[in-house]
């Protein structure tokens, strides 16, 4: 899994126990996946369709620095689906997995439309998964 985004854990993002809130980090995996569907289809016109099970593991705190991984696991003919693992950068404690985040590509009339797509694209030859 590669890590691509990092997020400095700041007052404004915990909630009432100094800990990551919830729905801060959910927005920037829901964003950080949704770039990452649109490199791979290569297309704007995708849209969240599923999230399996969410388990916090460990919690953030402010000053953490975090960090996002994202992996496509399998491509459907209108979808892609893919993980993620949300860890703490220095510790490398996980805080957050979620095993399945489904994407639909749409067309211009909002209906699923095939993509066509069956391997990840890498944009910089580094950041190849073995």
């Amino acid at each position: 899994m590669n890590f691509y985004t990092r997020k400095w854990i700041k007052p404004g993002d915990l909630n009432p126990n100094k800990s990551l809130f919830g729905g801060s980090l959910l927005q920037w995996i829901d964003e950080e996946a949704a770039i990452y569907a649109i490199i791979q289809l290569g297309s704007q016109r995708v849209v969240t369709k599923y999230m399996s099970e969410i388990n916090f593991e460990n919690p953030g705190r402010e000053g953490d620095i975090i960090e996002l991984g994202i992996k496509a696991t399998h491509f459907g003919r209108t979808s892609i689906t893919l993980t993620c693992e949300v860890r703490n950068k220095i510790t490398k404690l996980v805080i957050l997995t979620i095993d399945k985040i489904v994407f639909v590509l749409l067309d211009e009339n909002g209906n699923p439309a095939p993509h066509g797509k069956t391997t990840i694209t890498y944009t910089d030859e580094r950041l190849k998964e073995e």
